[in-house]
């Protein structure tokens, strides 16, 4: 089946999440630089999330670009990556609010592993649906990135009781290593546009 529409729905989620997201930033009271303070965890919490969702909708969408089809299990693989996707704005605006208390910065690295398991469920299944000797298998290669992301959040969340600081560093860290390009997927897309 085609997949526009599984992108156009994915892109105007995650649009959307973001847009609420925003939302979370208050108009400082004041109008002097001190009224910038109080703001400073909420804005560092958005910037963060931020990066994170435009780290999975710049993958996500390179990986449907490499995609030839999608199937019903991909439409369900979807789905739940958007699920956990939908809960950043809440697990962000509770870990900025409450300035990185020790238990909202573990739920907001439980919602990063369940984000993170789903995106690796979600490629699977479009690998599996590709054929595991196509090029978008040969693109994602080991994932050694994909598999370490789940690991170093779920070490975060119990970190959070221990230093939360411990904790948010690993989830900067993490983002940090998305943000360093991959250029094997879309090297794909160009070899398969060119040959």
């Amino acid at each position: 089946m085609p997949k526009g529409r599984l992108e156009a729905f994915s892109d105007g989620v995650i649009a959307i999440l973001i847009t609420i997201m925003v939302l979370e930033l208050h108009v400082p009271h004041g109008g002097g630089i001190h009224a910038l303070r109080p703001l400073v965890p909420v804005f560092f919490t958005y910037l963060l999330s931020f990066v994170y969702l435009g780290i999975y909708w710049n993958n996500h969408h390179h990986m449907l670009q490499a995609a030839h089809r999608v199937n019903g299990v991909i439409l369900w693989a979807n789905l739940h990556l958007l699920f956990w996707l939908s809960l950043f704005p809440s697990a962000t605006g509770w870990m900025g609010e409450n300035h990185f208390a020790p238990t909202p910065c573990a739920a907001y690295g439980v919602v990063c592993v369940g984000a993170a398991v789903a995106y690796y469920l979600l490629q699977k299944t479009v690998v599996r649906a590709q054929g595991e000797e196509s090029g978008i298998a040969e693109a994602i290669g080991r994932d050694v990135k994909g598999k370490l992301s789940p690991v170093l959040y779920i070490a975060a969340v119990p970190l959070a009781f221990v230093s939360r600081w411990i904790s948010v560093a690993i989830y900067v860290v993490v983002a940090g290593i998305w943000l360093i390009p991959d250029r094997r997927m879309e090297n794909h897309i160009v070899e398969r546009a060119h040959g």
